[in-house]
């Protein structure tokens, strides 16, 4: 396969007639019964020289794009790009910290280049919509127009919309308030999902608004590194979006498919539902950090601290209860999670009522360990912490002790949050960040720190994988990356145990699509 000047190929062929549905090809000589064939360069004869499985046929992209801004594209950043090129609904399943948010923009600004697409619009949590897309759409396209369409109030998002900016960024639940608007607009050739397991579900509003503004014609695509990470029935609103034929119309089927009914509230996955859910999550890429990135290892350790005698009578206490409950009623998953709740602020040193009081519990022996670790590290450290309580406990407990603090949470607008990781990237403070999973988990490059300290179990694997994921990735140059589980309850050892083993059950289904591409 040759390429001529760049605007036709040249290949062998001893059956020139079936390039025939080809409009722009050329028999161009004969001899012994093998022809030369000469096809024009473009996307559409490309996508038909491989559907008709002719080997090694290049992409466009790779041939004719600059690949422009302040970084150099790794390999399987060029092969993400020319993938998504080629598939105009397609899942991008690459771990944390492989460059995803690059390649998508890459991919959608050749596209825009070549007329295939006019505007795009960006879907991704609200902590990283300036941080990370914002932040990366200046670091690469450049000559791009982007715009972050969040405010209070929805008329000035949709203003946003009418400003005929080329980039879109919006948050989940933000799209609400401008699918109306980017209907009527007709030009949104392309959507981009960030952490698509945020639609999972299509009984959800926020499923509903992604759908309405999804037609035929639109391109979609939808990443993450965790599909289906807590249940494989979780695959479905993701195909339903993506590979509709691919699954049952209706979930319950899908859900019989892919599971067994073990007891009336409980259900387990049958032992064909990865390969299951495999075949649904396509077409689809994924590309390991150990594949694609000189890495250094990532260390996991333990630390136990005992409950102070206060937060052991009311954890025993709220234990007791739970099981009266148990007794007389069936514990359903909303309460369960309650209690759980409940019994992890005990263990981290501050309760919310249920009028959302906070009472606070003697968690001396928890922060002390927590300055331990930190003394052993000269470079920067990140505490994840599940509830706004413990963030504000562990903030001002470190700021007295004269350590440089700086917190992210819900309740932190995103030009601060913008701000405060620039600064913890690039400057001398703060030191430590402590953060809220819920606010910050995604997309964020944090490879300053080389701790990452769990001030307590989290409740999602996704979450869990995101948080180590700020620091291990691509600009890492410490030797390690070290994270540490701190935990003093029955409950806590409990969750960080089925956390790692969720980790490893959702490697299972991600190791089968590592490497594989489908054009």
């Amino acid at each position: 396969m040759q390429v001529i000047d760049n605007k036709a190929l040249l290949f062998k062929t001893r059956n020139p007639t079936k390039y025939n549905l080809i409009p722009k090809h050329k028999v161009l000589s004969e001899s012994n019964g093998t022809y030369e064939i000469l096809v024009y360069f473009g996307m559409e004869e490309v996508k038909v020289l491989r559907n008709l499985g002719v080997k090694d046929v290049p992409s466009p992209i790779s041939y004719r794009y600059k690949w422009p801004g302040k970084y150099k594209p790794m390999s399987h950043q060029r092969d993400t790009s020319e993938f998504l090129t080629f598939n105009r609904k397609a899942f991008v399943f690459s771990e944390p910290g492989t460059g995803k948010t690059l390649s998508a923009l890459w991919a959608a600004d050749y596209l825009m280049s070549i007329g295939k697409i006019r505007r795009v619009l960006i879907l991704c949590p609200l902590s990283i919509m300036q941080s990370a897309w914002l932040g990366d759409l200046s670091n690469s396209i450049i000559h791009r127009s982007a715009i972050v369409a969040h405010h209070t109030q929805a008329s000035r998002r949709i203003e946003m919309v009418q400003q005929d900016y080329e980039f879109v960024i919006t948050n989940y639940d933000g799209l609400n308030l401008i699918a109306n608007e980017i209907n009527n607009d007709g030009r949104f050739d392309l959507v981009i999902v960030d952490e698509a397991n945020a639609y999972k579900t299509p009984t959800t509003r926020r499923w509903k608004a992604l759908n309405s503004i999804i037609k035929p014609n639109t391109h979609l695509w939808m990443m993450t590194g965790t599909p289906a990470s807590q249940s494989p029935v979780d695959a479905y609103g993701l195909a339903k979006l993506v590979n509709p034929n691919g699954i049952p119309k209706f979930f319950t089927a899908w859900r019989d498919m892919v599971m067994n009914k073990i007891t009336m509230f409980k259900w387990g996955p049958k032992p064909q539902a990865p390969q299951l859910v495999h075949e649904a999550l396509q077409p689809a890429i994924r590309f390991t950090k150990a594949q694609c990135l000189d890495l250094p290892p990532v260390l996991t350790m333990t630390r136990i601290v005992p409950l102070t005698p206060q937060q052991t009578k009311y954890y025993n206490i709220l234990k007791e209860r739970m099981a009266i409950q148990a007794a007389g009623e069936a514990i359903t998953a909303v309460n369960a999670a309650t209690v759980v709740s409940k019994l992890l602020q005990i263990s981290c040193g501050a309760v919310y009522t249920d009028d959302k009081d906070v009472v606070e519990f003697d968690a001396g022996p928890r922060l002390a360990v927590l300055e331990e670790i930190l003394g052993e590290t000269d470079r920067k450290v990140l505490i994840f912490a599940l509830f706004r309580s413990s963030i504000d406990s562990i903030y001002h407990h470190l700021l007295k002790k004269g350590i440089n603090t700086e917190c992210i949470h819900g309740g932190v607008t995103p030009n601060k949050r913008a701000d405060t990781i620039r600064r913890f990237q690039n400057e001398k403070d703060p030191k430590v960040l402590v953060m809220q999973p819920q606010a910050s988990a995604h997309g964020i490059t944090l490879t300053a720190a080389d701790t990452v300290i769990f001030y307590g179990p989290l409740m999602s694997v996704e979450q869990y994988i995101q948080c180590i994921a700020r620091a291990d990735r691509k600009g890492q140059n410490a030797d390690k990356v070290t994270v540490i589980h701190i935990e003093g309850s029955p409950i806590e050892k409990k969750m960080f145990t089925a956390l790692s083993s969720k980790v490893v059950d959702n490697s299972l289904l991600t190791r089968m699509f590592e490497n594989e591409i489908n054009f």
